[in-house]
C-alpha cells in the first residue's frame, strides 16, 4: 500500500477557490491511478475525480467544469483545484490511489487500496 497525505484544506466562502494536494510514499507513483473522493456529514463517501497514469481524467457531473486534477510524478503529488465553490462542496477530501494494471491498454481498478487521512473543506454561504 502507499502512504497518502492531503493538505490544503480549509474554509472558503461560495465562489472562492481551493486547492488540494495529497503526496504519496510510493516512487513508483507514476504508476498509479490516483482519484479524489469526499464524504458530506450523514452522507456516503462520493467520488469526485480520477486521473490516470497516462494523465487521462474524469469527473463526476458535480464537478465538472469547476475541479480539475492534476499529478506531478517527480514530486509524488497529486492534486486537485476547486474553482466556483459551492456549499454543497462542503465534505471531507480524501486521496486514493490504486496501482494500474495492463489489459489492451493501462486501466484504473475499480476499488482502490489505499486511502489518505483527508483533509476537511468547508464553504460558506
Amino acid at each position: 500500500q502507499v502512504q497518502l497525505v492531503e493538505s490544503g484544506g480549509g474554509s472558503v466562502q461560495a465562489g472562492g477557490s481551493l486547492t488540494l494536494s495529497c503526496t504519496a510514499s510510493q516512487y513508483v507513483f507514476r504508476t498509479y491511478c490516483m482519484a479524489w473522493f469526499r464524504q458530506a456529514p450523514g452522507e456516503d463517501r462520493e467520488w469526485v475525480t480520477t486521473i490516470d497514469s497516462l494523465d487521462a481524467t474524469k469527473f463526476a457531473d458535480s464537478v465538472k467544469g469547476r475541479f480539475t486534477i492534476s499529478r506531478d510524478n517527480a514530486k509524488n503529488t497529486l492534486y486537485l483545484q476547486m474553482n466556483n465553490l459551492k456549499p454543497e462542496d462542503t465534505a471531507m477530501y480524501y486521496c486514493a490511489a490504486s496501482p494500474r494494471y495492463y489489459d489492451a491498454g493501462y486501466r484504473c481498478p475499480r476499488s482502490w487500496n489505499s486511502w489518505g487521512q483527508g483533509t476537511q473543506v468547508t464553504v460558506s454561504s
